[in-house]
């Protein structure tokens, strides 16, 4: 028999999100090792509580829950799902396996959903807590370009059209302005979630007052115990078998509405790239194109924009789950969980370290960028010549008949022979513009067209950004290693 060329990974489909992309750390958020050791830590949460409450509970079933906490054996929980196609009720068997003396209390009272859904908004929140961090980084780096790049006049674009100036570091701010509204709607996503908590089947908490012989008090202090040992300030006060999955709507928009800031300021970079203004990062020893040696792609930009259109595309699986779930549940929300929930926080993820690279190696041009405001700086500076010859006592209507054919010659001589426009050359030869040609320079000095740029780069930078950054100093300095 030859021996087996090919490792075990690269003989069955594995998703790119977790072998390819994503981080380690939100890789384990949606593991089986994270959901399965929470779910224990639930039982151990919801035990503690009855037993303080007064069920025949005792320290040593606690004790042997808690050292059996983390030792899962994976085979005998799928080895029981097999047999018993219940996963909650195959990982309660292989916990109380493990734990004989506490076997009869385990998950006494529960039901699925009180392991599986607040086991999923724990990883909701704990996802929102990793993204948080890297989101504001990105915001860092790019808060630092734009400080530098504040005055750096270049063409602005309207319809991707060459429009009035404005600045390399305002530009920036227009991406800035959409992350930090991310940062918000990130933030508010998370300190909304509330823990599912102790309700039991159809969320009534019959079987808890029953347990409890009828006592509400108690029931209703057993549910505060456990939300806050599982470190949640509040748990939603009604629920069915299942919390509201408008709660996963809420969570998903937050993230769609990122992938979209995201597509939006990689296709800026990717545009101007071609524009050669601005380039990201780009290895001594990287290879652009296998064909084209010369090419300098902007992947990094294009692996975003992929990456965020899928991001943005799962929005659609809360929206239809939520609308579907009949009466007190329905369990055709289970399986698209699985996957859109994940999906969502691996995605964001791998998004937020690629921009968070690109942004810390931007390259800007600044004499491609010169040489393009060149090209179109005369057209622009039409009205500000005119408004000249008024002052040194021209008429405006005559002046502006003069330029509009000076203008339509030079446009030709761009757009039908290629030549450069020479709509300045023109004007310092027509005789008609000789009392202000002392003028020409400060009239074209492109700094004199970007307005208040430079003013609103700072004023934002220090009213609306750094004040942002501030709860996430602490890990302002972490480096991403990306897999390219």
């Amino acid at each position: 028999r030859k021996p087996d060329r090919y490792p075990a990974c690269a003989k069955g489909y594995r998703s790119p999100l977790v072998s390819r992309y994503a981080s380690k750390e939100m890789s384990y958020n949606f593991s089986d090792k994270k959901k399965f050791t929470t779910w224990r830590k639930l039982w151990i949460y919801l035990a503690k509580a009855e037993k303080a409450l007064g069920l025949p509970i005792t320290d040593a079933q606690i004790a042997e829950m808690e050292s059996h906490a983390e030792d899962i054996d994976f085979a005998m929980a799928a080895e029981e799902e097999r047999k018993l196609r219940h996963d909650v009720m195959a990982h309660v068997h292989t916990f109380a396996h493990c734990c004989p003396t506490a076997a009869p209390i385990i998950h006494l009272g529960a039901t699925s959903c009180y392991v599986g859904d607040n086991t999923d908004l724990i990883a909701l929140r704990d996802g929102f807590n990793i993204l948080l961090p890297k989101l504001a980084r990105v915001i860092d780096r790019l808060a630092n370009f734009a400080e530098e790049y504040a005055d750096l006049p270049t063409l602005g674009f309207t319809h991707f059209q060459p429009a009035q100036l404005t600045t390399v570091g305002k530009r920036a701010c227009l991406w800035l302005q959409d992350l930090v509204m991310d940062v918000r709607n990130l933030e508010r996503a998370r300190d909304d979630l509330r823990f599912r908590g102790v309700k039991g089947t159809t969320g009534t908490q019959a079987s808890f007052l029953q347990l409890f012989q009828g006592d509400h008090d108690k029931v209703e202090e057993l549910d505060k115990m456990v939300t806050e040992m599982a470190g949640f300030k509040k748990a939603y006060l009604v629920t069915g078998q299942t919390y509201s999955r408008k709660v996963d709507i809420d969570c998903m928009s937050t993230l769609a509405s990122l992938g979209a800031s995201v597509h939006k300021i990689c296709t800026d970079i990717r545009l101007l790239a071609n524009l050669k203004e601005i380039e990201e990062p780009f290895e001594k020893e990287q290879i652009g194109s296998s064909a084209m040696p010369y090419k300098r792609n902007p992947m990094r930009a294009e692996r975003c924009c992929s990456l965020a259109r899928h991001l943005i595309a799962l929005m659609d699986d809360p929206l239809q789950t939520a609308s579907v779930q009949w009466l007190e549940r329905t369990l055709d929300d289970s399986a698209n969980r699985r996957i859109s929930l994940p999906e969502s926080f691996l995605t964001a993820d791998i998004i937020l370290s690629t921009l968070q690279n690109i942004t810390e190696g931007l390259v800007v041009y600044p004499k491609v960028i010169e040489r393009h405001i060149r090209h179109e700086l005369p057209f622009m500076a039409t009205e500000n010549i005119i408004m000249a010859i008024v002052k040194a006592g021209g008429n405006r209507q005559e002046c502006h008949e003069k330029i509009r054919v000076l203008s339509q010659e030079a446009a030709a001589v761009v757009k039908q022979e290629g030549g450069d426009n020479d709509l300045l050359a023109r004007i310092q030869r027509d005789p008609y513009f000789a009392p202000i040609l002392g003028q020409l320079d400060a009239l074209l000095d492109p700094k004199t067209f970007i307005g208040r740029a430079p003013q609103q780069v700072k004023t934002f930078l220090a009213e609306e950004v750094r004040p942002l950054l501030e709860p996430y100093k602490a890990n302002m300095d972490v480096k991403v290693e990306l897999v390219l």
